[in-house]
């Protein structure tokens, strides 16, 4: 399976793991048994001899943190939490609060609430900080909060949380809560559906093909479907999808590994849905791993137009291993392969400089034929049929996204203006100018790149007592780097102002009013449409 997920925390009994991954790679058990029994003694003495009272679970944290950090940051260690959380992702179903929730900067944000869940009922909002959990002050809690928030169905738990500054009370009863894969799918004119496939879980396929033939059901003669920052997951639910489309026993993606066990040719196995109906996905930076299986293959077999920008580039295969005291690794065991023999894996972590992965050069790439002759290339995702430049998000964008800018301003707005309802809000260049002057009053700082080196210049130096002959030149190249940044507001006003206007209306209309805009409005949607609508274009483009 293929997953993006997070690392962290304690493992109790280090040898058995060390010994798993060990044996499932190599066959030299002597050096294996002989580093062992050298980390083994190392660790012993350590805690029995260092000068101050030593923490083993820590030290342990960091040894096997230390481990993994110099392979791909694919390869994991997963403690009993995190194993639950990861089972969470994978099925879609857990018992919880109905709420996508971050913990950034120590504080516990609600990012978004989903509708008529305990949550929605409980009245919380997006941009409600919870503080404190039944008993738990979360001002000193320094692990995972969240978990906190789950439980048995019909628990009740006592909630204290900040909304504009204000702190309220309330109590939330736990229910079954679904991720739906297919979060919304609907017709976007007479003939053409339109799908969102969100995220590759256990019901990942099953949901598609029920949106599918609702679609087809309701007239749907053509399709749209939306990968954009859809991340991966399951490989089973990528070949399952890419089966709707295509005739049973075509080869969709190969893995290949230096452990033979891990080679691997996945074929379709069921008889598909629809083999003739014109299908246009779209993907963009952030469709990663399971995404650019089903983009690719369907690209090779030359079964869909795929448009918008290069995909994230993640060509790596995960397997998650269970170890003692219900804890689990999750290492990367191959790389996987489209049909026409592409890898999109965009960095190399087997070479390194300074200690980051190496992006593959766009002149290294290998060219490859689909299955009708069209030219396509591997070592940096999947590159569209129809490259969109506004699918590209902008460096100033990502920016205020990373930094929480839009969410927070959204949030504002949504206090401001508390009786819009369903109607779409008119977000105009008053508005915008408003939330440049939110930026300003607000002190927030972009952090680019460049910003964040500099800044680092700077404390460096500092260290270094350097910084006094410098701080002048650092003064004015800072300014000039704001003033450039400040410069991209305007440049990428509309880029902005759309991304703003979706997040405020997720907060009156839920994701289904911001799917129903987005469906009508989106400059991407829109492309796809026009493509599916001029036969001539869609039959050129695939060569059929």
């Amino acid at each position: 399976m293929i997953r993006l997920l997070q690392k962290r925390y304690l493992i109790p009994v280090v040898a058995s793991a060390f010994l798993y991954v060990g044996v499932s790679f190599k066959d030299d058990f002597f050096e294996i048994a002989k580093q062992l029994e050298i980390f083994t003694t190392l660790f012993k003495e350590l805690n029995t001899n260092y000068v101050d009272e030593t923490n083993p679970g820590e030290l342990m944290d960091s040894a096997i943190k230390g481990m993994l950090a110099s392979l791909d940051p694919y390869t994991v260690y997963f403690n009993e939490q995190d194993v639950l959380r990861f089972k969470i992702n994978n099925t879609g179903e857990y018992t919880g609060i109905g709420a996508l929730i971050t913990q950034k900067s120590g504080k516990l944000i609600l990012r978004e609430v989903y509708k008529n869940f305990p949550a929605d009922k409980a009245g919380f909002k997006a941009g409600d900080e919870i503080i404190q959990i039944g008993d738990v002050s979360l001002s000193d809690f320094k692990e995972d909060a969240s978990q906190l928030l789950k439980g048995a169905k019909n628990t009740k738990i006592d909630i204290k949380y900040l909304r504009q500054g204000k702190t309220n009370t309330t109590q939330i009863t736990l229910d079954e809560v679904e991720i739906k894969s297919v979060p919304f799918f609907a017709k976007i004119d007479d003939k053409t559906g339109y799908i969102v496939l969100s995220r590759f879980n256990k019901k990942a396929s099953n949901e598609t093909k029920e949106a599918l033939l609702e679609l087809k059901k309701q007239g749907a003669t053509q399709i749209v479907l939306d990968l954009r920052n859809n991340p991966g997951g399951l490989l089973g639910e990528a070949i399952n999808i890419c089966n709707l489309f295509v005739p049973k026993n075509e080869v969709i993606v190969t893995t290949k590994s230096i452990n033979e066990k891990h080679n691997n040719t996945y074929k379709t196995a069921a008889e598909p849905i629809d083999l003739d109906i014109p299908l246009v996905i779209i993907v963009n930076d952030k469709s990663a791993s399971a995404s650019e299986i089903v983009s690719g293959a369907l690209q090779d077999l030359d079964r869909a137009v795929v448009i918008g920008s290069r995909s994230f580039g993640k060509g790596l295969v995960q397997k998650p291993i269970d170890l003692t005291y219900n804890t689990q690794l999750k290492v990367t065991i191959s790389r996987y392969f489209t049909p026409s023999g592409r890898c999109i894996q965009a960095m190399d972590y087997a070479h390194k400089e300074n200690g980051v992965a190496v992006r593959t050069k766009e002149t290294n790439y290998n060219s490859f034929k689909t299955r009708k002759g069209r030219t396509v290339y591997d070592g940096g995702g999947i590159l569209p049929d129809v490259q969109l430049e506004e699918s590209k998000t902008s460096v100033i964008a990502n920016a205020l996204l990373k930094n929480d800018a839009i969410f927070n301003y959204a949030t504002v707005y949504y206090y401001k203006n508390p009786n819009l309802g369903n109607q779409i809000p008119n977000f105009t260049t008053a508005d915008f100018q408003d939330f440049k002057q939110y930026l300003k009053n607000q002190k927030i700082s972009f952090d680019t790149e460049t910003e964040e080196a500099l800044k680092n210049t700077l404390a460096i130096a500092k260290k270094e007592s350097l910084d006094g002959t410098i701080i002048n030149e650092y003064k004015q190249l800072l300014a000039v780097v704001q003033k450039s940044e400040a410069d991209q507001l305007d440049n990428h006003q509309e880029e902005i102002k759309n991304l703003i206007l979706e997040e405020i209306i997720k907060r009156y209309q839920y994701q289904e009013g911001f799917y129903q805009y987005y469906m009508k409005t989106n400059s991407e949607i829109k492309k796809a449409v026009t493509i599916l609508n001029d036969s001539t274009t869609y039959k050129n483009i695939l060569k059929i």
